[in-house]
């Protein structure tokens, strides 16, 4: 009696892949691969991470520290947003700092918004556990949550990159180090 072949189990898309699009800001402010990725859902929501070539959770870095106090007068922290209309929420450009990462190593990274709009929350659990950044990128170790306005919600994704151009940066960048080296 011939047995049959099992059929593979099929992939189930994780909640971050079924309900966001992936984009991708490579070298943010000309830093080399300093990668951001933006989770875009369909209700305009941005959740900016880290992409996952970026230093941070690449070569086995050791994050000593997150801070949100970006100067001695703004802090990300003091961000209270209230209401319908998201009152208080203070808003950002592209390059609006959102948060530093201080590594073991001396090596400090300034994290960016990426999109325009109003910061509607940071992570306040990585700066209590900051492995989770590394450990959950897309999930628990977010940074922080932007809403873009109405009118700009479908011009945002200008500059970024899908996920199949992402992924051919990032097939340019290894054949360009592998043929220096």
């Amino acid at each position: 009696m011939a047995t049959e072949p099992e059929a593979a189990e099929p992939v189930v898309p994780s909640l971050v892949d079924r309900y966001f699009t992936r984009w991708y800001k490579p070298d943010v402010k000309g830093k080399f691969c300093e990668d951001h990725c933006i989770l875009q859902h369909s209700n305009r929501i941005c959740v900016i991470t880290l992409a996952e070539s970026h230093p941070v959770l690449q070569s086995g870095k050791t994050i000593k520290s997150i801070s949100y106090q970006i100067s001695t007068n703004c802090s990300r922290l003091q961000n209270k947003v209230s209401g319908k209309f998201k009152r208080g929420a203070q808003f950002l450009t592209e390059l609006a700092p959102l948060c530093k990462i201080y590594c073991s190593d001396g090596e400090e990274y300034t994290v960016s918004s990426c999109v325009r709009g109003r910061l509607m929350e940071v992570n306040e659990n990585i700066l209590h556990k900051p492995s989770i950044l590394q450990e959950k990128p897309s999930t628990e170790g977010y940074i922080a949550v932007v809403l873009p306005k109405f009118e700009e919600s479908k011009s945002i994704t200008e500059g970024l990159l899908t996920q199949k151009q992402y992924e051919e940066v990032m097939v340019k960048r290894i054949n360009s180090t592998t043929a220096t080296s």
